[in-house]
């Protein structure tokens, strides 16, 4: 007994070298702290009935600190993190992990541009945005990266497979792209503002979102103008009410419309500036204008 109490002290002294404090009740223990507590006695116990020496005592305790250090090791690695998120719920989509700006965290991506803020020892995490404090406003540092990124796909996407209204090249000084539904009222809207958008020298180029999802009566319609002979007239006609003709084709309508998801897109229309920011809804043109830096008159 003398002995096992003087392995017992040696595991003691180890672990308050290791977590930096003080003896403390077995109940305020974290629950890793006491599944490696009472291995540490199981061991120490276990090892020789009725003797123990310092040096099976001491092997216990080096046995032990794997465990106690792994309990408190950092993520190191991307690889870490996505696995520890994994482990905790295994259906958890995760599109990136990286580093992130706010000291000891790291940063997991899920579809849509959500942002994971994970802890260091990836015991706990934030679901938000990162908010940088200067000396004249807040900037959100979380939708910086995000335009970044739905800039890189729209450079990823060739023109050819969207349906595009522009004045003619030389008179165009920007252009956005918004991912559009054939029945939805304010993409409606927007489109008969083209016209006085295209007079601004303002291009936009349409990608498909059929609010309902595929396969939808919304889908096939979209589909039905994308794949018709002249998909800029059968886009303006199905969005005055007009009935089109039915049609299908190959085409990049579903690939769209997993890309707008993607990009954070949850509604229409949505409107994609060139520098990558998202504007979610309608706008009238003038303004439209306006956050491009354009002058409306």
């Amino acid at each position: 007994m003398l002995m096992t109490g003087f392995c017992l002290g040696q595991w003691a002294l180890y672990w308050g070298n290791v977590t930096g404090t003080n003896a403390i009740p077995f109940y305020y223990l974290h629950v890793k702290e006491r599944h490696i507590m009472l291995q540490a006695l199981k061991l120490i116990v276990n090892l020789r009935r009725g003797f123990v020496s310092t040096f099976s005592c001491m092997t216990a305790v080096i046995a032990l600190m794997s465990g106690a250090s792994l309990m408190a090791a950092e993520l190191t690695t991307a690889d870490e993190v996505r696995a520890r998120l994994k482990q905790a719920n295994a259906a958890i989509p995760i599109n990136d992990v990286s580093r992130s700006q706010l000291k000891g965290f790291w940063e997991a991506e899920l579809p849509g541009g959500q942002i994971l803020y994970v802890t260091e020892d990836g015991e706990n995490f934030i679901v938000g945005d990162l908010f940088q404090i200067t000396d004249t406003r807040f900037v959100n540092l979380a939708e910086e990266g995000r335009n970044v990124k739905r800039k890189a796909l729209m450079s990823s996407i060739d023109e050819s497979e969207m349906v595009v209204y522009a004045p003619t090249e030389n008179e165009i000084k920007s252009t956005i792209t918004v991912f559009t539904d054939i029945d939805c009222g304010f993409c409606r809207k927007l489109h008969q503002e083209i016209p006085e958008l295209n007079r601004m020298g303002i291009a936009v180029r349409y990608l498909a979102y059929p609010r309902a999802g595929i396969p939808s009566d919304s889908y096939d319609k979209i589909v039905s103008a994308w794949c018709a002979d002249d998909p800029r007239k059968a886009l303006t006609e199905a969005k005055s009410g007009i009935s089109i003709e039915k049609r299908t084709c190959v085409n990049s309508v579903a690939r769209q419309f997993r890309l707008g998801g993607v990009m954070g897109v949850t509604g229409t229309p949505a409107v994609v500036y060139e520098s990558g920011e998202l504007q979610a809804g309608y706008m009238p043109a003038a303004q439209v204008a306006i956050a491009l830096g354009l002058n409306p008159g």
